[in-house]
């Protein structure tokens, strides 16, 4: 295999936010390398820092998950036919990226793939390829005037402006607020609420503002990033944190999975490990669904889930990760979920009454500190 890793000394540390000029350097800087190793006759290489290598992250609780300083490289060489066709692809998202900084024009990484379907293959490659660029670079995506297509929403007590001047009311109404293509760029933030909620599945985000939980308890900010949240989503929840300093609660799944979508949200997560500082946000709570709530609210075995091995998998994972050591009752409501081998959907307190959520179980979760 050619892509080698290697041990050098390579400094992992994001420069935000970035001048066009510095971008158009830091490529230069890349294509200069290659021309020079051209005129040397000797086959031009790309070194990369190995993103998903656990060796590279360290665990900084004021942080998240963090690429260390100096971290293990891989190199992506011209000369092998394994890795020929990811350094020409490195360089054709270069070309097209300096293109874009010197015009001052911006492409989401879906026109990219479809701007030659057959030369890149597939969505993931070009992903890839950009995330290797920026941490290569070190250089946020933002700065490469790459733009991430948005997938979360946001509602409840907020206005902001747009970078282009629109202004956006984020009311909570029974449509949510699509969270913005470029986060970095939105100002004015206005916003009453007395803490925000991170939900993790469109469905209850959707029942919540139905039963107009946003105003009902206390004036409120909800994001949903659906799922496992894209990278605007994140920046937003970091940069509604830096606004305004209120606790930011997380309602998941009572499943691995769900703490795993938590833990991107709080700590990051290792493939992005090189933008920590601008995505994480360690200060965020687990307000529900706790695998003890199941047993306190005499929630019906029948309602529950059995694990499946991935599930199982996913769990002893998480458990091992260095951020679950310093919560130790996050670790005991993991250990709870091991030990009942179940898991249960938010939806499950519907079992108990329609409104059951809204109406009793997060208003006394945030009146008597039912979080971790």
């Amino acid at each position: 295999f050619c892509v080698v890793t290697r041990f050098y000394h390579m400094i992992c540390i994001i420069k935000f936010p970035c001048f066009s000029s510095e971008v158009l350097e830091a490529i230069e800087n890349i294509i200069q390398d290659v021309l020079k190793s051209l005129a040397q006759k000797k086959a031009p290489v790309l070194t990369l820092a190995s993103r998903s290598d656990w060796r590279n992250i360290e665990f900084k609780d004021s942080v998240g998950l963090q690429m260390i300083p100096h971290c293990a490289t891989k190199q992506i060489r011209s000369d092998c036919p394994r890795s020929a066709p990811k350094f020409a692809l490195m360089l054709k998202i270069l070309s097209m990226i300096y293109k874009m900084v010197q015009s001052n024009t911006y492409a989401t990484k879906r026109d990219i793939y479809y701007s030659d379907t057959l030369l890149f293959g597939s969505q993931s490659v070009v992903d890839n390829i950009i995330n290797d660029i920026s941490c290569m670079l070190k250089i946020p995506r933002r700065s490469l005037h790459i733009l991430s297509t948005t997938k979360g929403f946001v509602a409840g007590n907020l206005s902001y402006t747009e970078e282009d001047g629109t202004k956006v009311n984020c009311t909570c109404t029974a449509t949510a607020v699509t969270v913005p293509s470029n986060v970095q760029g939105i100002k004015n933030l206005i916003s009453h609420a007395k803490f925000i909620l991170i939900v993790e599945k469109d469905a209850t985000f959707q029942r919540l503002l139905d039963d107009d939980f946003c105003n009902k308890l206390s004036p409120c900010i909800m994001i949903t990033g659906r799922g496992v949240p894209d990278l605007n989503t994140r920046l937003l929840v970091r940069k509604l944190w830096d606004s305004f300093q209120i606790p930011i609660f997380a309602l998941m799944d009572a499943d691995p999975h769900g703490v795993e979508i938590m833990c991107i949200y709080k700590y990051g997560s290792v493939s992005m490990s090189f933008e920590a500082h601008h995505l994480t946000v360690p200060s965020i709570k687990w307000l529900g669904l706790l695998p003890s709530d199941l047993e306190r609210l005499n929630i019906h075995k029948d309602a529950l889930i059995p694990f499946t091995k991935q599930d199982q998998n996913k769990l002893a994972s998480i458990q091992k990760r260095p951020y679950i050591a310093c919560q130790p009752m996050w670790k005991k409501e993991l250990e709870i979920m091991a030990a009942s081998k179940l898991k249960a959907e938010i939806q499950v307190l519907t079992s108990l009454s329609s409104d059951y959520l809204s109406r009793v179980y997060l208003p006394n979760k945030l009146q008597f500190g039912g979080w971790l």
